[in-house]
């Protein structure tokens, strides 16, 4: 049943994607606000018990309601609604559209395009960056996306629903991204109802351990649909080139997989943003790190990138109807 939910999810994402501003992601909005603000005391454990609200909470409740269904009714409807969770959860859209306008823009040597673009989506400053940079940085933005808005959730999802969890991995691997990231310290500057350090502590360190053990398969397949061998030597060698280990494991795999050079100066947040820490797409952004090895990036890494992510697609794809045909035989 997990791999039919996957394929029916990529399928329908791929043909009518979920818009940006949508009741589903206000809904979340306004639930970590809430459980920001009226449990969010300032203490360790009052962080800790956010965090559990909003997270295990829903991921609870979408577990209860595939019981529900499974039981009650048959696993049709259970299956659909493991599609419904996924469809929310999963998939390219929530973020290609951005790569793709970056991509035209370049290949039509419309930098500003490019620099306007790049801005907007991650709301930095990208100041005169050269073309090599803009191509780096899109290159670093958009596996790390794809990381959480594919693989990850296919990673949580496939083994909790292996023991029975419906899709309660995939909406308890998207809210602890979310909340890392709708808690962290530079959001909290922006915030009318900011969280406290204990919070901001709390879901950081819950979405590591979360994305541990994804991050590492991401870079796995990529290793594997790529080039293998100097992805390992990346993955092993130049993790420290990046303030994020989890991202680091990806973005290193990554350069390895297509030859090319990652890791350097991040990008700043805008001016008005400016004193607190930098954010990298979610992930808290210590300073700046070396480079891995590779060649300089260029516009056809992009397409480079397009590729490795689609054939591990393909790759996870296959495991999963492999094994979903071998316990339907066995």
């Amino acid at each position: 049943m997990s791999f039919f939910a996957i394929l029916f999810a990529l399928l329908i994402e791929q043909a009518r994607p979920l818009a940006r501003t949508n009741p589903i992601h206000g809904g979340v909005r306004a639930w970590a606000l809430s459980v920001n603000r009226n449990f969010d005391a300032g203490k360790p454990h009052h962080g800790w018990v956010a965090w559990a609200l909003a997270v295990l909470v829903p991921a609870l409740a979408a577990l209860a309601v595939h019981w529900l269904l499974l039981t009650a009714v048959g696993w049709p409807l259970a299956m659909l609604w493991n599609v419904a969770v996924l469809y929310v959860t999963l998939g390219f859209r929530q973020f290609s559209h951005h790569f793709t306008a970056i991509r035209d823009a370049l290949e039509e040597a419309d930098e500003d395009r490019a620099r306007t673009v790049l801005a907007q989506w991650q709301q930095v400053d990208v100041g005169e960056l050269p073309r090599s940079e803009i191509v780096r940085h899109v290159v670093e933005y958009s596996v790390i996306a794809a990381h959480r808005h594919v693989f990850g959730v296919l990673a949580w999802f496939s083994i909790l629903a292996a023991l029975g969890l419906g899709p309660t991995g995939a909406v308890l691997y998207r809210l602890a991204e979310f909340v890392s990231r709708h808690w962290s310290a530079r959001s909290a500057v922006l915030s009318a109802h900011p969280p406290s350090q204990a919070l901001q502590r709390a879901a950081r360190q819950a979405w590591t351990v979360i994305d541990w053990l994804p991050a590492r398969l991401t870079a796995l397949s990529f290793a594997v649909v790529g080039s293998f061998e100097e992805a390992i030597e990346g993955w092993r060698f130049h993790v420290q080139h990046f303030p994020n280990d989890n991202d680091g494991v990806v973005l290193a795999a990554t350069a390895g997989a297509i030859n090319v050079r990652l890791g350097g100066n991040v990008l700043r947040p805008r001016a008005e943003e400016a004193a607190v820490p930098q954010v990298f797409d979610g992930g808290l952004d210590e300073g700046d790190g070396g480079s891995t090895m590779g060649r300089m990036p260029e516009v056809g890494h992009l397409r480079s990138v397009v590729g490795l992510v689609w054939r591990s697609v393909v790759v996870w794809m296959l495991l999963l109807a492999l094994l979903t045909l071998a316990r339907l035989l066995g």
